[in-house]
């Protein structure tokens, strides 16, 4: 406990993701591992002698961090960071700037090409040929299915989600939606934006959807967002889109607050 009284700092955080690195870079897709960098280097830049400046810098370290599965070490901690335990000083910027360098050389390493085996002239041929078999004579090859829309999201989870075209967000915001919303993008469908923004039957977006998606910072880390509104909450007790309309805003917005600053 730190001299507050209201839980760790975050420095054991940072810790954590340094050491778990590799299996971090193994758990995010190319975009989340790219986004979570972006947030190590905002934090890095930050002044440390500007409180507010590197917890706001935190905060988006925190949520870049919210898609790793929940049993990963570095998740299963997010929830016990206060950002408001202590100050924030410069061991937390100096951190940072460290962990950008452990995690691009992680990257780097996971970007590079297998060696290829060396050939000499003794070398024994690859037992599997190159050229694919040739059909017997008279035989219909089997054709080669080119890949569908509905693959690509059944590798995504939020993508499976109820959503609205941009059309139909259009519609029923009566104009652009929000950037507040969050919107997936989708290239075979186009961007989508979560159902559960809005109410059922019709109506503009929920007013607390847009006041929790402006503290999860939703216009520049969608997928973060939808992953706290559609994933178990334990100070909920439920996914916290499931509880619109039936828990009161303030405590949903509350939810909230308490992962982006600790209460």
């Amino acid at each position: 406990m730190n001299e507050e009284g209201r839980g760790p700092s975050a420095e054991p955080l940072l810790a954590l993701i340094g050491e778990h690195r590799e299996s971090i870079r193994a758990a995010l897709n190319d975009e989340q591992h790219a986004l979570l960098l972006t947030r190590l280097r905002a934090l890095a830049a930050a002044p440390p002698d500007e409180v507010m400046a590197v917890r706001r810098a935190l905060q988006g370290v925190r949520l870049a961090l919210r898609p790793l599965p929940f049993d990963h070490p570095v998740r299963a901690a997010l929830d016990g960071v206060r950002l408001v335990a202590a100050p924030p000083g410069p061991a937390t910027v100096t951190e940072a700037l460290t962990l950008v360098d452990l995690l691009a050389a992680v990257s780097t390493a996971a970007a590079e090409p297998a060696p290829t085996p060396d050939r000499s002239p003794d070398a024994a041929p690859d037992p599997t040929p190159d050229t694919a078999p040739v059909p017997a004579p008279g035989a219909t090859p089997d054709p080669t299915p080119d890949p569908t829309p509905g693959e690509d999201r059944a590798a995504d989870p939020l993508l499976r989600e109820p959503a609205l075209s941009t059309a139909e967000a259009t519609a029923r915001c009566g104009g652009a939606p929000p950037p507040e919303l969050i919107r997936l993008p989708d290239p075979p469908r186009g961007d989508r934006y979560l159902e559960f923004q809005f109410p059922v039957g019709g109506g503009t977006p929920h007013p607390v959807v847009l006041t929790v998606n402006r503290l999860l910072l939703a216009d520049i880390d969608p997928r973060g967002a939808a992953s706290w509104w559609l994933g178990g909450n334990s100070w909920l007790g439920a996914a916290p889109a499931s509880l619109l309309g039936r828990l009161p805003d303030h405590e949903l917005v509350g939810a909230a607050t308490t992962l982006v600053e600790g209460e």
